[in-house]
């Protein structure tokens, strides 16, 4: 008996043992539940994907939102600030607007107060200038007679 044939027998209850012992099952189910465990990774694995997918596309359309509201807020600003600087503008000219025929109004009405006040000096003097001449030139009775109506003519003439 050689030694290749104590290999053979050795062979075959190495297989018959291997057989006997469920080891081939055994290897089949490890295989087996290692291929049910990528499986439900995988399933985990896509599952998570389309989560993430669904959150993304949540994000991107809250941040479309929240842009269009910071255009709007925008531009709802922008308009608010050019109405207000068209208020001021016009309240601003209208303020000079008033100031200024209020200081024409002080300037006419100091005009006028000088005028009358010039008025009521030349009338002052012109009775004054007529009373002295005519006290000069006439000295009687009718020369005051005279005096008194010319004062009295003169001064409801120039008032």
């Amino acid at each position: 008996m050689d030694a290749s044939f104590w290999a053979l027998v050795g062979l075959v209850l190495f297989f018959v043992l291997i057989f006997y012992l469920k080891v081939p099952g055994k290897i089949g189910g490890a295989l087996d539940k290692r291929a049910d465990d990528i499986r439900k990774e995988l399933e985990e694995a896509r599952k998570l994907r389309e989560e993430a997918q669904e959150l993304l596309a949540e994000y991107q359309r809250k941040r479309s939102e929240a842009e269009a509201e910071a255009e709007g807020i925008i531009a709802e600003a922008t308009a608010e600030a050019e109405r207000l600087t068209v208020e001021t503008n016009q309240a601003l000219e209208e303020m000079i607007a008033r100031r200024s025929k209020s200081a024409e109004d002080k300037i006419a009405q100091a005009e006028s107060q000088a005028i009358a006040e010039v008025r009521a000096k030349a009338a002052d003097v012109s009775v004054t200038a007529a009373r002295e001449i005519l006290a000069a030139k006439v000295t009687d009775k009718v020369a005051d007679d005279i005096l008194d109506k010319s004062i009295d003519q003169v001064k409801s003439q120039l008032n």
